[in-house]
């Protein structure tokens, strides 16, 4: 294997792997709502239900997550695993690549499947002894939130926003953020009793509402989802009898192709603990760069998306 597909791999994990399925999006509109205790049905607004479904499931502070992402022939994959959020985020996802591009140069790299560890200020990805060959024995890359905002320019710094802000919830607020919401109807998901809303979401203006760019950099990044192909993304959520997000779907049309997301939450209040890997074993995504010789860019060129772990949606091309 030529260390430059190892190296390409690296970076393709960085804006792809790192960022996608993460945290939830979310929905709302009219309906009608919950049985008060007397037994009568009382009328609660969208806006209400998904207030109170925002606040519950940010106060249950971690949950385990499964989902399922497609952007195109750029790549189709699984995620699975827990995250807490009380604290800044933290956890463990398994990440399998199951097609596309990806899952090709994954393969080149002698892996499928991957661990995925967040901390509050970094992500960490542990690649195959294969790739760690070319990486001086070291099967950890770690990309400090930082540094991924300083080489990403106005992306960058809004990925660093949405990593370190990515909750469960985020996904009602970007339903409650939207102007064109509707309560679906109840059905039952794993078992469970839930309502379901849909709704529309201006993928610009969200990221206006959702960070905290300057002007300078949000129009930076409003240009690069225009040449992304992106302009809306519907999102549907499905919220349980305890106000809890228990999944999310998203669907957006991208440059490399029509996105798909499927997430769903369970467990709310597992108990997750994750802790950075030996430095020993570490090799420091900024550093890789330098050895690239890229000065200031997520290497778009190498075909990888930037994937906004709020949202699911790709935000690069």
């Amino acid at each position: 294997m030529k260390s430059t597909t190892a190296r390409r791999v690296g970076l393709c994990v960085a804006v792809v792997a790192a960022l996608t399925g993460v945290a939830a999006c979310g929905s709302s509109d009219s309906g009608k709502g919950d049985k008060a205790s007397g037994g009568g049905v009382i009328h609660v607004s969208p806006i209400a239900a998904l207030r109170s479904a925002e606040q519950s499931t940010d106060k249950a502070d971690s949950a385990k997550v499964r989902s399922t992402t497609s952007i195109g022939t750029l790549m189709s994959m699984t995620a699975n695993g827990a995250l807490t959020w009380g604290d800044g985020l933290k956890g463990n996802l398994t990440i399998t690549y199951t097609g596309g591009q990806m899952a090709e140069l994954m393969k080149k790299a002698g892996t499928e499947s991957m661990e995925a560890r967040y901390l509050p200020d970094a992500y960490y990805a542990h690649m195959s002894d294969a790739y760690a060959q070319q990486t001086g024995g070291k099967h950890w890359l770690k990309y400090a939130y930082d540094d991924l905002a300083k080489l990403g320019g106005a992306s960058g710094t809004y990925l660093k926003d949405q990593l370190q802000n990515s909750t469960p919830n985020q996904s009602v607020k970007m339903l409650l953020a939207s102007k064109q919401v509707k309560k679906v109807g109840e059905e039952t998901v794993d078992g469970a009793h839930t309502t379901h809303y849909s709704g529309t979401v201006q993928v610009a203006d969200l990221a206006g509402k959702s960070s905290n760019l300057s002007a300078d950099q949000l129009a930076a990044l409003k240009q690069q989802l225009t040449q992304a192909g992106i302009t809306t993304d519907t999102i549907d959520i499905w919220i349980n009898d305890q106000n809890l997000l228990v999944k999310k779907t998203e669907k957006a049309d991208t440059a490399k192709g029509a996105m798909n997301s499927t997430a769903y939450y369970s467990d709310y209040g597992v108990k997750v603990s994750a802790v950075a890997p030996p430095a020993s074993d570490t090799k420091d995504f900024k550093d890789l760069m330098k050895s690239l010789g890229t000065p200031g860019s997520a290497n778009t060129s190498s075909g990888s998306g930037t994937v906004s772990p709020g949202t699911g949606s790709g935000i690069g091309s």
